[in-house]
């Protein structure tokens, strides 16, 4: 596989997949529609950085757009898609619930649609460990059944991944969902609590932390999530022969389906991160405590082992390496001074 069609390519996971594809000698073409549910001037500096190689196209649009969907995949013909753009945000799903749904689902049927009339050797694309929902058992496993969501972001990612078997079915489409666990590293999403967090703290502002602190997160940095991706692009699912109906194994099928967790495996208490992140930092932490929130999981904790078998994935960085990684990243990036020293 050489050509690569990556939606959301100027968001957080999106651009450094690309980055990587492009390193490695391949070329991308980047879907995304630069929208406002965060800071566009940082996708407008990661896509500046893409645009900089000569194997990168860029198309500004929505997934909605069923026409620009069908004239990329026309124009390019992909040898493989990663699609990774989606409406983002367990909270934000509570304000504005259509917005999910035409990003998350009518989005992705138009992905979909547009791998079934044009042909893809291969489909990933992004899921969550927000699927588990209210199940308790740990570690979260491909193997379990995911189907009590407890936001209307994860019901819409369990749809995909629903959706994304019917077409594998049907079609013979290959298909690969990625249920990512909290990844965070250099170029994250401003929405995400080590952005807020550090943003907060360098400014000597308080921070606030639900349920008291008394969380769990298998928080996963960028790079072992991209080694993860790239491993898997050319591993496209052929079919398990073995799989029973009456036994069903959700992460696998007869059809070329697959489904795997892509996490680090290590939970951490959100206050040891914190901890982590106030030594990466030099100042302390001003906390504010509050209670759970609705759609929020105590806890996430990834089994990996489907990932580990297939591709040999072995998450490699622990907070202690990625934390002061993306400080270092923000503190540069925003010019940022502390005290009366300007961090370059």
């Amino acid at each position: 596989m050489k050509s690569l069609l990556v939606t959301g390519s100027a968001g957080f996971i999106g651009f450094h997949a690309a980055r990587r594809w492009l390193a490695e000698g391949g070329t991308v073409i980047g879907y995304d529609n630069l929208n406002d549910y965060y800071d566009p001037s940082l996708k407008q500096s990661r896509l500046k950085l893409l645009q900089e190689s000569t194997g990168f196209t860029f198309v500004n649009a929505a997934l909605e757009d069923r026409g620009a969907m069908n004239a990329v995949f026309e124009a390019y013909k992909p040898d493989a898609v990663l699609h990774l753009a989606a409406q983002a945000g367990v909270r934000h799903s509570l304000l504005s619930p259509h917005a999910y749904v035409d990003s998350n689902v009518t989005g992705f049927l138009n992905v979909l649609e547009a791998c079934r009339s044009y042909g893809t050797s291969h489909l990933l694309y992004g899921s969550s460990s927000s699927v588990y929902g209210a199940n308790t058992a740990m570690p979260f496993s491909v193997s379990d059944h995911a189907d009590h969501p407890l936001s209307l972001y994860a019901a819409t990612k369990k749809a995909n991944e629903l959706m994304a078997h019917s077409y594998s079915h049907l079609f013979q489409i290959p298909t690969t969902g990625l249920r990512f666990f909290t990844v965070y590293g250099p170029w994250g999403r401003p929405d995400m609590a080590l952005f807020t967090f550090t943003k907060s703290i360098v400014a000597g502002e308080p921070i606030t932390v639900f349920n008291k602190g008394q969380m769990k997160r298998d928080f996963t940095y960028i790079d072992d999530i991209i080694e993860g991706i790239i491993r898997l692009i050319p591993q496209a699912p052929q079919g398990d022969k073995s799989w029973k109906g009456d036994h069903p194994n959700p992460a696998v099928s007869y059809a070329p389906y697959r489904i795997h967790n892509i996490g680090s495996g290590r939970p951490v208490e959100l206050m040891k991160y914190i901890e982590v992140l106030e030594r990466s930092i030099g100042r302390k932490a001003i906390i504010n405590l509050e209670k759970m929130q609705p759609g929020d999981m105590l806890e996430t904790y990834a089994d990996v082992e489907s990932l580990r078998q297939e591709v040999n994935y072995e998450p490699r960085t622990s907070i202690e390496e990625g934390i002061p990684r993306f400080v270092e990243w923000y503190l540069s990036y925003y010019g940022v001074q502390i005290g009366n020293e300007a961090v370059r």
